[in-house]
């Protein structure tokens, strides 16, 4: 009997465990649907990649002989969810088995397992460590930190290693990739790509559908087939790696890119290996073409980060995203959707993210992160903002970097620390200051810059949490050593700051 096929929206790779154990015959399922693309706003631009890099994959697939029933969002007969369309085409084709791929969202797990048909959820094996790997590495550990988890992949893959030593001696050369950016920013970013026939019908859908979503639709620039998101990995390993690493951190407010990869889309939805693309950075290296220290930077983000991330969603469970262990519980400011803000920091990454459905690593966690950390900001609006607004953005890989990293609501699970900073990070690190309405040298007063006052509120609020820990012994000391009226005033100006901001007035 005929078995149905179930591949996602970011599983667009024909390494997919689920077309592997598929049989000749058996009918590949894809469906552009309501439920996945409006369980949350979606930015236009992340909605466009995904359903055109969909259609051209099915066509893909069709032109290699394989049997796809797909299903367009405004298909008259489109159930609206995943389980709708299975049922659906299951009563077509007389199928009653589905083989799937384990979907990266336990909401998306769920339904699966609830639905009316055998659906067998094969794993995701285009991940370095399995569920099981990453619960055996973490089982009776008091820390789960990533660095330690990091150099068992590096172990298990070879990446970067002389035998059984890390290349160079070190595992970690994040101490050389924090510098700010230059003067002069020699790469201008990624590849642009015209949009062909298929892309265009998609983002006239999108314009249509999707009228109301924050973001910019147009123009739309990204890749939407393996062949063009193997382009750009070619052309940012040639242009953008070399000085990666140093400036992987640096921020400019008219370089929205600096030397990024910006890849991590098309590696998230599967038109990219991640391994493979580790793997290039690797040659690079061994040929001399870039140092070790940003060929080290970006495979720890893919080996480290990325499969940790994955891990810590997974053994977490799906509870995982309501953690709220600072009890934080103001509302997202408008700001973060597009309204006035005299921050400039602020102000220039929410631009950015609303052009381009795109923001850096360091913008989201210590600017925008940062900000609704200090401001006391309802972690899971947090969530659903990050999840929203970028283009590489599944829960699987989003929410641990947001409720754990970002926000520190799973209490320490990922972070020995909270990712708090004042202005003065900002500073070091950017241009945003220059031209600000605020001073980021100014402690107190109507020009103070709101991250000053902010971190030193944070750190008040919650002294009786952070004030034995290690690593924040300095930040408390500094507190202390402030005269009792200046502490006074921060904190005062710092509730005034926020009342001005919970009142709507332009912050």
């Amino acid at each position: 009997m005929v078995k149905l096929v179930l591949v996602l929206g970011d599983q667009l790779t024909e390494d997919l465990s689920a077309l592997r154990e598929a049989a000749e015959g058996d009918v590949i399922v894809m469906a552009e649907v309501r439920d996945e693309a409006s369980y949350v706003k979606h930015h236009p631009k992340k909605v466009a990649l995904i359903f055109a890099a969909m259609r051209k994959f099915a066509k893909r697939l069709e032109e290699g002989g394989r049997t796809v029933a797909y299903t367009r969002y405004d298909d008259k007969e489109n159930s609206g969810s995943i389980v709708g369309e299975l049922l659906r085409r299951a009563d077509e084709y007389g199928a009653s088995e589905v083989l799937a791929t384990e979907p990266g969202e336990w909401r998306l797990i769920s339904a699966l397992e609830d639905a009316p048909l055998d659906i067998h959820q094969f794993p995701d094996d285009r991940f370095v460590a399995s569920h099981r790997e990453f619960e055996e590495w973490a089982d009776g550990r008091k820390a789960l930190r990533m660095e330690y988890f990091y150099r068992e992949m590096r172990r298990k893959t070879g990446l970067l290693m002389d035998g059984d030593d890390p290349e160079g001696g070190k595992w970690n050369y994040d101490h050389d990739n924090r510098k700010a950016a230059p003067d002069d920013v020699d790469f201008n970013g990624p590849m642009e790509f015209t949009p062909d026939e298929i892309t265009e019908e998609v983002l006239a859908l999108v314009e249509k559908e999707f009228p109301d979503n924050f973001g910019d639709l147009r123009p739309f620039r990204y890749a939407t087939d393996q062949e063009g998101a193997r382009r750009q990995l070619t052309y940012w390993l040639k242009g953008g790696l070399p000085k990666f690493g140093d400036y992987q951190d640096a921020m400019l407010a008219d370089e929205r890119f600096l030397w990024h990869s910006i890849i991590s889309m098309y590696i998230n939805i599967g038109l990219l290996d991640a391994l493979e693309v580790c793997k290039r950075v690797e040659e690079a290296y061994r040929n001399g073409d870039v140092p070790l220290n940003s060929a080290e930077g970006y495979i720890r983000q893919i080996i480290g980060w990325r499969e940790y991330m994955r891990g810590i969603y997974f053994l977490n469970g799906p509870d995982y995203t309501s953690h709220n262990t600072l009890r934080h519980d103001r509302d997202l400011p408008w700001f973060y959707w597009g309204g006035e803000t005299k921050m400039r920091c602020i102000s220039k990454a929410v631009e950015q993210t609303k052009e381009e459905a795109y923001a850096h690593h360091i913008q989201r966690l210590m600017v925008t992160g940062n900000f609704a950390l200090i401001a006391g900001i309802d972690p899971h609006q947090v969530h659903e903002w990050y999840l929203s607004v970028y283009a590489d953005a599944f829960e699987w890989v989003e929410a641990p970097n947001t409720i754990g990293m970002s926000q520190f609501a799973d209490g320490g699970i990922i972070a020995s620390k909270p990712y708090v900073s004042s202005g003065a990070y900002i500073d070091r690190m950017s241009d945003y200051c220059k031209g600000c309405a605020y001073k980021v040298k100014e402690k107190t007063g109507e020009d103070a810059c709101p991250f000053n006052l902010l971190y030193w509120y944070f750190l008040d609020r919650h002294r009786q949490r952070f004030e034995n820990n290690p690593r924040m012994g300095n930040m408390y000391r500094t507190w202390d050593r402030m005269d009792e009226d200046r502490r006074k005033t921060v904190l005062s100006d710092a509730n005034a700051w926020l009342k001005r901001m919970e009142d709507g007035e332009t912050v």
